[in-house]
Parts: structure tokens; sequence; C-alpha cells
């Protein structure tokens, strides 16, 4: 009896080693596939954006991507010893071009939503910003939310393919609707007495009020929905999700991230260098 609980045990013992090792084995390939591997391989870390986001990424007066999501990319560069190569990319598409390895990461001001976190995975938030509303200045005191716009008499503008987009839809599916390809466009309908409403991302809304709108606009800065922004990746690759999450958690924990948004979220001596 007891030779036989023996070797049962001894043949339990080899079948754990045996799934165990099969385990470890497929996990190091896993992470020999890993994006972190083609970065460091390459000597270059491909980051995708469209440039325009203010003040996530932006084109100064010389031609140099400058803006929030770029300072960490060069930062992310720097930390993996690589090249920082920015791939402008149309926003339309930039999920697609992520897709087929046109660059590494996404890192575009992109609210995470769960549609889009069906297609690729998002690392831990870095900020989170909302929906506001830039109304023309005829509306002053008519206008206090965004459910005083669901009326088709209200033309309300935003970004094609945005959050600002989906917000519409959902919340106020009876205004008239307006979208642009940029957002500075949409903003302009509204500065120019041409629509009567924008609805965008904060930071976007509040430094177009401050820098053009004001006397002709108003900002109702108080945001109506919840939008964590995130870097994004390839599905399939823990490593390099790993990588990131501790990347933003040592950045916040030695005062770049606190340097980095006081620059550009509460700081105004970066539009010099649009003007």
């Amino acid at each position: 009896m007891k030779k036989v609980l023996v070797l049962s045990m001894v043949a339990l013992f080899a079948a754990g080693f045996i799934f165990s090792g099969s385990v470890f084995g497929a996990d190091i390939e896993l992470a020999k596939k890993s994006t972190i591997e083609k970065i460091l391989k390459r000597g270059e870390l491909r980051v995708g954006f469209e440039s325009g986001y203010i003040p996530f990424e932006m084109t100064n007066k010389k031609g140099k991507f400058i803006g929030f999501d770029m300072d960490f990319a060069r930062r992310m560069a720097k930390a993996m010893g690589v090249k920082f190569v920015p791939v402008n990319t149309e926003w339309d598409g930039i999920i697609p071009a992520l897709m087929t390895d046109k660059f590494d990461i996404i890192m575009g001001g992109m609210t995470i939503t769960q549609e889009r976190n069906l297609k690729i995975n998002f690392a831990d938030p870095y900020i989170v910003v909302g929906q506001t509303i830039l109304i023309n200045k005829k509306h002053e005191g008519k206008v206090k939310s965004i459910k005083d716009l669901n009326d088709p008499k209200y033309i309300v503008t935003s970004r094609l393919g945005t959050t600002g987009e989906q917000a519409i839809k959902k919340f106020i599916p009876k205004a008239t609707y307006k979208s642009f390809q940029s957002e500075a466009e949409a903003g302009l309908e509204v500065i120019n007495g041409k629509a009567d409403a924008l609805v965008y991302d904060l930071p976007f809304c509040g430094h177009l009020y401050a820098s053009q709108g004001k006397g002709k606009t108003v900002f109702l800065d108080e945001p109506f929905t919840y939008e964590p922004l995130a870097w994004a990746i390839n599905k399939g690759d823990p490593d390099f999700l790993n990588w990131l999450n501790n990347f933003l958690r040592q950045s916040k924990g030695d005062g770049f991230y606190d340097r980095v948004y006081q620059k550009w979220i509460l700081g105004t001596d970066w539009k010099k260098e649009l003007e």
C-alpha cells in the first residue's frame, strides 16, 4: 500500500513538473514576442499620435512635436535606451495603424472606451478629463448644461470620430450635429457665430476659450463625462503593459509627472512656441 502511494505521489510530482515546465516555456516564448524586444532590437520607439490635440501633442514653429504626451514619449525612449521616432497619423486610422505595426504605441490623448478596448489594450490612465461645452456668447444664461442643448434649433460641433461626437449622440440626440476633421475647426465655428456650441475635451476647450474665445464664448467648464486617457498597445503583450505601468508609476514617484502636468496642463508659457 505504501509503495503504491509513493509511486502515485512520484507520478503526480512528475506530471506537475512537466506541466509547470511547459507553462514556463510558453511564458518565455511570449516574452520573446513582446514589443519591448522588438523595440530594443530595432533601437527605436515608434510613437503614434495625431498632432493638434492641445496641449497633448502639437507642432511648434520649428516643426518639432511638443506637448504633454511628447514629453513622456521622449522620456520613455530614453528609459529604454532607444531613439524616439514620432509617427504623426490621421486619428480615424490610428488604431488600425497600431494593429498593423506602423508604430509600437499610441500616445495621443486616447480615451479608454469599451469599444476600443475590444481591439487594443490600455495601460493605466495617466490623466482623467471629460467633455465640456463652449457656447456662443449669445446663449449666455440660457444654456447652462448639456441637456439644454437637446433641441434641433441648436447647432452643436465636435470632431469626427471622437468621444465628443459620441457624447453629443448620447446626451443630446435631438441637437443638430455638425462634425469637423479637427477640433480647431469645430471650435472656430462657434467663435465665429456659425454654430451654437462645441462639445469637446476639457483641456482643449479651456485653451480655446483662453486664447480666442473670451468675449465671444462662454466656457461651461464642469465635465459631464468621465474620461480617463491612457497609452494604447496591441493585445497579447503583458510584458509591455507591465513595463508601461511601472514607467508611469516611477514618473509619478520621482516628480517627473508633476513637472510635466504643471508645464502643459496648468501652465501657459508653451503657447509662445506655437505663435
